[in-house]
């Protein structure tokens, strides 16, 4: 039912409800920070149903069709290639994601569909979800701490945000796919340039049950500054409406979008306070995807997962780059801590990734995979 209209809840900034708690506060035996978490919990769950009634406005997210003038290449790295198959030349690569680039950098969101072949997501998903429960074993059985397997995420029940290590094949292989066959690799770069640093590297995982999560942006808008982070979800099944689709907000990573949905006051006759309003009146696009299709959105955007109401899982294989003269982004970092330690850039990792394609190993991989814990 709709709720009646003094039915508000004010929650902070979504940094804060982020925000790792460090330190918990034991007394009497009771962790005081996990009680504080479960109540915090209740009220985002509230408030996420709350959203899922002000966005009546949502369509699908459509792959972006480009046209790159005398290679005959349509759609992208769509039907017209060989999905999954071999590099484009440079020129074409170079040009399709600056295509790309242009339509991302107005709009905060991109899809690009056969990022990776059907077999390859069915391969990485299945080797993930073996490293998940191998992962979830050896945290039961104190033989790892849950920060060295899973990252922090917004409403952690029937929900994780596994951490993935290099050095498997399949791996290697899905990150050439994405990032030099298909045009992700390029897009990033033509905004980024190649110095872009390898930020992120993990996977959501979305189980059936779990709640919508409040609309929120992954970094904040700071004036004057442009994109900090571009995060690229793939995913490794279809993705259905049932399934838990993430919602995202085009054109709200600006700092006028910011400043109204950090505005949570009713209006002197009660009515919708600005931040209500505006997720009430933005046009919303969903990730309802195939197999292998790939957002690239601003982590500026505002968005969200919503609930998984089907009887299967919803896998995101997911990276980020960020840009080069960024330190702290404003979130902690999703990625395994010797990877991101190691700040590869996005051209030392294609180069490698090329290596690999052309079966000349991938030396910076095997390198990094080697220091894994």
């Amino acid at each position: 039912p709709q709720p009646p209209p003094h039915h508000a809840i004010s929650l902070p900034h979504p940094q804060a409800i982020t925000a790792r708690i460090t330190h918990p506060i034991k007394m009497a035996g009771t962790d005081v920070s996990q009680l504080l978490y479960q109540e915090q919990e209740k009220i985002i769950v509230q408030r996420g149903q709350l959203e899922e009634q002000f966005v009546t406005n949502a369509k699908p997210l459509e792959a972006t069709v480009i046209k790159v003038r005398g290679t005959g290449k349509a759609g992208g790295f769509g039907k017209s290639t060989s999905s999954g198959g071999g590099s484009k030349n440079k020129a074409s690569s170079k040009a399709e994601g600056k295509a790309h680039a242009k339509i991302l950098k107005k709009e905060g969101v991109l899809r690009i569909d056969n990022a990776l072949t059907p077999d390859t997501a069915d391969a990485v998903k299945e080797h993930l979800y073996n490293l998940r429960y191998q992962s979830e074993r050896e945290v039961q059985e104190g033989k790892i701490q849950p920060v060295q397997r899973f990252a922090n995420v917004l409403l952690k029940h029937n929900r994780c945000d596994l951490t993935i290590p290099l050095g498997d094949e399949i791996i290697t292989k899905a990150l050439k796919e994405s990032l030099c066959n298909s045009p992700v690799g390029a897009t990033i770069s033509s905004i980024f340039g190649d110095g872009a640093i390898f930020h992120e590297f993990s996977c959501l995982m979305s189980d059936p049950g779990s709640q919508r999560q409040v609309i929120h942006p992954d970094t904040p808008c700071v004036d004057g500054k442009g994109p900090v982070l571009y995060t690229c979800f793939i995913a490794l099944q279809d993705v259905t409406l049932d399934m838990g689709p993430t919602v995202w907000l085009p054109r709200t990573h600006n700092k006028e979008a910011h400043e109204a949905f950090k505005d949570s006051a009713q209006s002197e006759g009660g009515g919708d306070s600005p931040k209500d309003n505006l997720i009430k009146t933005q046009p919303a696009v969903l990730g309802t995807f195939t197999k292998g299709s790939c957002a690239i959105f601003d982590s500026r955007l505002l968005h969200c997962g919503s609930a998984n109401r089907s009887e299967d899982d919803r896998a995101l294989f997911y990276f980020s780059f960020k840009e080069p003269q960024v330190g702290y982004t404003g979130n902690p970092a999703s990625i395994r801590q010797e990877l991101g330690n190691a700040n590869v850039s996005l051209g030392e990792l294609m180069e490698d990734l090329e290596l690999f394609g052309k079966g000349k190993g991938s030396p910076l991989i095997d390198r990094l995979g080697g220091q894994m814990r």
